[in-house]
């Protein structure tokens, strides 16, 4: 049968990569609150924690064991549409259904990491499967079901509540769900549901608003952005073309069908369906679009899965096979591209490109350096990192709790700086952690280029001086680290700041190259600029050229900036046609050596 084989097929590639891939930013926080169990967080109540703390008492501080919980919730997602479409329309249509949700990309995808989407993915599918038995005939099964699902929900993300207002629609658009309001149990099932958001009302009365101020208000603009328009383009990619226009197909039959009194779904399907896709998509130009959201619609994709199959039964048999054909090459793109990302060389290979994901990478080569680190500094030694999602995976690679964190704008922007000063990990500066021996680890390329002498400024005021850096250099510099063994007492010489302004990255070359830029280490003196091709030096800059609209810039002396620009001849006649890698290796006055991110050239 294709269901089950396609289910078991996607399950095991789904073992393979939770076992490999790196913990996601935000996985690595949710390990970090799990060691701290409480009933909400600042960022999201409290199940997600839950389930990894209970993955990892059972499997030990492995990534599978964190993702193990959220592997059998994905797993169970397709049999749900399975079961309401088979109860709408029968069992062929539930194995249909159930194979348009295995095809649906992130559906077939949904349990490789520990997100709080899969919970909430379950608990929505569970309410509608309630919905889907009480619209035939109530039973007290059904209502119990349905509380369970809207407890399970609450305890998995502020976000949910968009589900329970999508079920409401569904229930006030089908007759049979307006009569269904009139029975007492189902009342005692919503009130039940609602009792369970109290746990994350009582978190956010005690922080005056923390949480639903970051989920609701602090996140989004409220304003009209014309990036909503690139909604349905996203959606398409992600759902794949035919499989979207399918389901927005039974979307608009529910529509025609509302007040159908014989099969009570398309009512039901009608309100919902409309809150939970194209709902989304008018919030788009109105909501946050800094941060991922393109899986938000997912509920309602999965949804109009049990929908789709009268739909797909009129669709000419070659177009239905070309609709699973390019759903499958869809969901075989994404398994790809994670097992891209599940090895080294893979992040390296995305490395120059819009689609390396920096919340996947460097932290296991940042978490062995820090480890080398300690292992030659005194027992005791305080760990602090720069911000919450550098800490939170030091954490778990380290196994351990007590990582401190710096105030860094990454913080407030994704609704940890909150929690972290509850836990008291939270410092205003390095002196803050008190006396003895401190590493003090720094995610450099977590700030844009501009910010990153200011912060090092910061950094030194607030540690009463910075030795010379330790540079770890990730997947060519598109992630770069700095550690400082604290404390330093001294003057403020700052790490390096540079720049290639020619030739451009990606730019086709040939011959004899000219390489110009700036670079300098205020406080301190570059003894030697070095560039490299593919990590080998091949010449030395002359330094000291005028560069005054440089220091300008940083808002330094003008004078200073006479010489900060560089250049040299690189001889490429030699080197083989295709991609190359130029860096440069600034060499400072004070012994410190710092490779500074590579970029492309194509030698013709």
């Amino acid at each position: 049968m294709n269901f089950l084989a396609l289910w078991a097929l996607l399950l095991l590639a789904k073992l393979a990569l939770a076992a490999t891939l790196p913990l996601f930013g935000d996985e690595a926080f949710y390990a970090l609150e799990s060691r701290r169990l409480a009933w909400a967080y600042s960022d999201l109540p409290g199940l997600t924690a839950w389930l990894v703390r209970l993955g990892t008492e059972l499997g030990g501080q492995h990534a599978l064991a964190v993702r193990a919980p959220f592997l059998l919730m994905g797993a169970a997602l397709p049999w749900l549409v399975v079961r309401i479409a088979a109860r709408w329309f029968g069992p062929a249509a539930g194995w249909q259904a159930g194979l348009l949700a295995l095809l649906l990309p992130l559906g077939g995808a949904m349990g490789v990491l520990a997100l709080p989407d899969v919970p909430m993915l379950l608990a929505a599918l569970l309410c509608l499967d309630a919905f889907a038995a009480m619209l035939r005939r109530y039973s007290h099964g059904a209502a119990l079901q349905l509380a369970f699902a809207l407890a399970l929900g609450a305890f998995a993300h502020y976000r949910f509540a968009l589900v329970v207002l999508a079920g409401a629609a569904g229930l006030l658009c089908s007759p049979a769900g307006r009569a269904l309001l009139r029975r007492p149990g189902l009342w005692l099932a919503l009130a039940a549901g609602a009792a369970a958001w109290w746990p994350t009302l009582a978190w956010n009365l005690g922080h005056a608003g923390a949480g639903l101020g970051f989920q609701f208000v602090d996140r989004h603009p409220w304003q009209p952005q014309l990036r909503g328009l690139w909604w349905p383009l996203v959606q398409a990619l992600l759902v794949t073309p035919l499989l979207m226009l399918l389901l927005l197909q039974a979307l608009g039959e529910a529509w025609r069908r509302r007040r159908d009194r014989h099969l009570a779904a398309w009512g039901l399907m009608a309100g919902l369906g409309f809150v939970a896709v194209p709902g989304y998509f008018l919030m788009g130009f109105f909501a946050d679009a800094e941060r991922v959201t393109f899986h938000w619609p997912l509920a309602g994709w999965l949804a109009l899965c049990a929908l789709a199959p009268p739909a797909l039964a009129r669709w000419r048999p070659w177009a239905r096979r070309v609709l699973h054909a390019t759903a499958a090459m869809g969901l075989a793109l994404l398994f790809g591209y994670l097992a891209l990302l599940a090895k080294p060389e893979g992040r390296s290979l995305l490395a120059d490109g819009p689609a390396y994901a920096d919340n996947f990478s460097g932290w296991h080569e940042v978490a062995d350096a820090v480890r080398g680190d300690l292992a030659g500094m005194p027992v005791g030694t305080t760990l602090v990192a720069d911000n919450f999602m550098l800490g939170a995976q030091l954490a778990f690679e380290l196994d351990r709790g007590d990582v401190r964190v710096l105030d860094h704008p990454l913080n407030a922007k994704h609704g940890r700086a909150v929690q972290l000063a509850d836990w008291g990990l939270l410092l205003e500066s390095p002196r803050d952690a008190g006396a003895g021996p401190l590493l003090l680890v720094v995610e450099d390329t977590a700030r844009p280029l501009k910010h990153r002498l200011q912060a090092y400024r910061d950094l030194c005021a607030g540690s009463g001086g910075l030795p010379p850096p330790r540079v770890l250099s990730v997947d060519h510099g598109r992630k770069r680290f700095l550690r400082f063994v604290l404390p330093a007492p001294g003057a403020c010489v700052l790490p390096a700041l540079a720049w290639i302004d020619a030739p451009l990255p990606g730019a086709a070359v040939r011959g004899a190259v000219e390489v110009s830029g700036w670079a300098f280490k205020q406080g301190g003196a570059l003894a030697r600029i070095e560039l490299t091709l593919d990590g080998e030096v091949v010449a030395v800059a002359e330094q000291g050229l005028a560069m005054p609209h440089v220091a300008d810039y940083w808002g330094l002396p003008a004078e200073a900036g006479d010489g900060f620009g560089f250049r040299a001849r690189v001889d490429l006649s030699s080197r083989a046609s295709g991609r190359h890698w130029l860096g440069l290796v600034l060499h400072g006055a004070d012994g410190s050596v710092e490779r500074w991110p590579e970029q492309v050239l194509v030698v013709e």
